[in-house]
């Protein structure tokens, strides 16, 4: 476990991913690291994945001079590894990491929670207990963001814990149609539209681990999903007293529609500009 100087200021953010390396655009704003595989206690990121999502959500550009800055460069950055250096994890891990949460999420003034993770389900049981502790974490305040996977573009083909009912699920804007059309798209299984909505995920660039030039493109709907995060971070850092259900509200109230049918793209395109004037 590694922490660094909290100082109890900002917008605490979660995220579950493979890691987080100590990149410069990050300054001192790792409030916490804590590895679920390996137990290692200084930030590292063996995969690039987790450092790319939490660059695109607070990154401060500080190395590209601000050509890079994430969407929210004063929030705090807490970093649970629950993927391996494949990008790889298990249920377990995963679950332990929202159980973490839920004990320390005032500790670290935690508001939202970034999950660019995603796996595919057989039946309704495989997953049942990923999708119940994700919607606790949603029932205890948090708000919680969920990438729809890029499994896509077969109906059905939103990805755990994505597929909940309750949290915000994104898609892809850029990776709905075409050859590129791999974003996930519902209905989930107790035939729920999803994903919520869908923000900008293609090439995406953003910090990277260990590099001469200290930034990497990436696509997916993982990098749609903190675009998110990071407004909804800013969002609260303008007004800490919005719920999880006014942001929500917020964010399908300032969507674009897109014209296409809702298991596609949901509410419509985040429409970053609109939703922070609300």
């Amino acid at each position: 476990m590694h922490q660094e100087r909290y100082t109890g200021r900002g917008i605490g953010v979660a995220v579950l991913d493979t890691g987080i390396y100590p990149h410069m655009d990050f300054d001192n704003r790792i409030w916490m690291f804590f590895d679920f595989l390996s137990h290692r206690s200084s930030p590292y990121d063996d995969n690039g994945h987790g450092t790319c999502v939490a660059g695109i959500l607070g990154g401060s550009g500080k190395a590209s001079y601000g050509k890079y800055k994430g969407m929210a460069p004063g929030c705090g950055i807490v970093a649970l590894k629950v993927l391996d250096r494949f990008g790889n994890g298990n249920k377990e891990d995963v679950l332990r990491a929202f159980r973490w949460l839920l004990r320390y999420k005032e500790q670290y003034r935690i508001r939202v929670v970034n999950i660019s993770v995603g796996t595919t389900y057989k039946t309704k049981d495989e997953h049942f207990a990923l999708i119940q502790a994700v919607e606790e974490l949603w029932d205890a305040g948090l708000i919680v963001v969920a990438a729809a996977g890029n499994q896509g573009p077969s109906p059905g083909s939103v990805t755990a814990p994505g597929c909940s009912k309750k949290i915000i699920t994104v898609g892809s804007s850029d990776m709905l149609q075409g050859n590129g059309a791999v974003s996930g798209r519902g209905p989930t299984f107790e035939c729920v539209c999803k994903p919520d909505l869908v923000a900008p995920g293609s090439r995406i660039t953003s910090c990277a681990p260990g590099r001469d030039f200290p930034y990497a493109a990436k696509s997916g709907t993982s990098m749609s999903t903190p675009l998110v995060s990071g407004a909804i971070a800013r969002a609260l850092e303008k007004n800490p007293s919005l719920t999880n259900v006014e942001i929500k509200m917020m964010l399908k109230e300032s969507a674009d529609d897109m014209g296409l049918p809702h298991n596609q793209q949901g509410w419509g395109k985040f429409n970053c500009k609109r939703f922070l004037s609300l």
